[in-house]
């Protein structure tokens, strides 16, 4: 569903609980950021500061092959071991909520779901997935793959029709408006930003693509908040995902693009405290 004004299609409100005046007061979840392709943590600054505001503990992480991880190779159980990491840095019990965009919205979903069938470590209050509902599982993602492969290994010739064909692709899919960063497809263009290589889009797609985002929905126990822009033509299978969700929710923001956190910060900042006062029903 579309909902012009950023709106949100709520999930199923949770039985009420028979509290008393001796219950503790619930803690507040920690927040883990992350991050789309060939981007870094420095995405996420106007939502650290809002949720720090509102005293949430919080953390932005760089993924394998990003930012201070930049020497490394892009791998999902790395990934899952960064997110791990974070995890457990706000301490034993402190419920987590994971917010991703693009590549780092579908590595939530499956970390999530990774948690669901092996539980330990820090219980999980929700997932803010961003950018990330066509399912990477099938055609479109291994056929970004192999466009990245050639532009590795192909010739100067092929390079540059393979960046020409990219810039349509980026046109098409974000209206032209939307920046680089998230985005997989327009994240691949050179505009002057330095970025890691194709060889990690390789990498990324490559672990991506035997990977369903609407199994790892499905496997949650905790609430899925989907947030896209209204521009993002990656929003392909929102229905399927928000179905597939025990507590779903979908927000489209108008006006913005596939980068919906960097297009339109103060309305994805919004829906963000939206989904955590959702999260922290009981």
């Amino acid at each position: 569903m579309n909902f012009p004004s950023a709106d949100v299609a709520p999930a199923p409100a949770a039985p009420a609980a028979a509290g008393t005046s001796l219950d503790p007061a619930p803690r507040q979840a920690g927040i883990v950021f992350v991050h789309g392709m060939r981007t870094s943590s420095a995405i996420w600054e106007r939502q650290v500061e809002h949720v720090h505001q509102a005293g949430h503990d919080a953390v932005a992480v760089d993924l394998p092959a990003h930012g201070a991880l930049h020497r490394e190779r892009f791998s999902m159980p790395r990934a899952f071991e960064v997110l791990d990491e974070a995890a457990a840095s706000f301490g034993a019990g402190t419920p987590v909520v994971v917010v991703g965009l693009s590549l780092g919205g579908y590595t939530s979903l499956a970390w999530a779901a990774h948690q669901a069938a092996a539980p330990a470590g820090s219980p999980l209050a929700g997932v803010v997935a961003a950018g990330c509902s066509s399912d990477p599982k099938g055609k479109p993602v291994a056929l970004f793959r192999d466009v990245a492969h050639l532009a590795v290994t192909g010739t100067t010739a092929v390079r540059r029709g393979l960046r020409d064909a990219s810039q349509a692709w980026r046109a098409a899919l974000t209206g032209g408006r939307s920046r680089a960063g998230g985005l997989e497809v327009a994240a691949l263009l050179g505009d002057g930003v330095p970025r890691p290589g194709w060889d990690i889009v390789t990498d990324a797609l490559t672990h991506l693509a035997g990977r369903s985002s609407v199994a790892s929905t499905r496997a949650l126990q905790v609430p899925v908040w989907f947030v896209n822009g209204a521009r993002d033509r990656m929003r392909l299978e929102e229905s399927r995902h928000v179905a597939a969700a025990e507590r779903g929710a979908l927000v489209v923001v108008p006006d913005a693009g596939h980068d919906v956190n960097s297009d339109a910060p103060d309305a994805f900042n919004r829906v963000l405290s939206r989904a955590l006062h959702d999260f922290a029903r009981v």
